[in-house]
């Protein structure tokens, strides 16, 4: 049985006669070292090749895959500018949205009518609807429990789903959805060149923020549930600030900091 030393020699011969790279000689040199130790073989621990360096990654760096609710960051400037996960395009078919326990994407089900969302829709992370967001609706006195919804209205077409966007609060629609606050904030894309200079929702077209109103009054309408949801009022930016805040309590409280 060849030594340790042999070994090597044998390796480093044979990575010059092919012109292998370092970093080819520093694996084989590993999985060749490790088979000697595993027949009983003393091998010294080689060092780092000099071409070699360790990975330095910038700060902040996560090694994995954050949570799109609990790991992100609410926004830069909550509650004017906030970030937004974006689960649902204008051109999908079906509902999709993260599944909580894992933070991945997952289909909650076909859009049962015939009409999309007109808006980017999602939520702004480290939000949750309790207590404080079902004290801004009179009609009810409990929340859905699930973060703060958002339409982000964009100019150009976004078609991909998963991904965070900047967005400014303009104002929100207040719904309830089976007897539930399930208010929808209204937000334009920051620096959009059309609207990023919306501040409130007055400067939307009403025919847009109509589309938004349908969409929500319809999209869960079936025969058997005419009255699944109800919208009730639509807001401005200084009432959309405070249930953004109100949401981010509601988070505090039943998550903490």
């Amino acid at each position: 049985m060849a030594t340790a030393r042999e070994a090597t020699s044998a390796t480093i011969l044979f990575v010059h006669v092919f012109n292998i790279g370092v970093f080819d000689i520093y694996v084989k040199y590993i999985v060749l070292t490790h088979r000697l130790e595993m027949q009983g073989g003393h091998v010294t621990q080689p060092r780092r090749p000099a071409t070699m360096t360790a990975m330095a990654f910038p700060k902040p760096f996560n090694r994995w895959r954050p949570h799109p609710w609990h790991g992100l960051e609410p926004g830069p400037e909550p509650p004017g500018l906030v970030t937004a996960f974006v689960e649902i395009t204008p051109y999908d078919l079906v509902k999709y949205e993260v599944d909580k326990p894992t933070g991945y994407i997952k289909v909650d089900r076909p859009q049962i009518g015939a009409s999309t969302p007109p808006s980017l829709y999602g939520f702004i992370p480290r939000t949750y609807c309790a207590e404080r967001v079902a004290a801004m609706s009179p009609e009810t006195d409990k929340a859905d429990g699930d973060p703060l919804d958002i339409c982000i209205i964009s100019d150009t077409p976004i078609n991909t789903a998963g991904i965070l966007v900047t967005a400014r609060v303009v104002g929100g629609l207040r719904m309830i959805d089976g007897g539930e606050a399930d208010d929808k904030i209204v937000a334009v894309l920051n620096n959009d060149p059309v609207w990023g200079h919306v501040d409130d929702i007055s400067g939307l077209p009403v025919s847009f923020v109509d589309r938004l109103d349908h969409y929500f009054s319809t999209y869960k309408l079936t025969r058997e549930s005419p009255d699944a949801t109800e919208i009730e009022e639509r807001y401005g930016r200084e009432h959309a600030h405070a249930v953004v805040l109100a949401s981010m309590a509601d988070y505090d409280d039943a998550f903490g900091d």
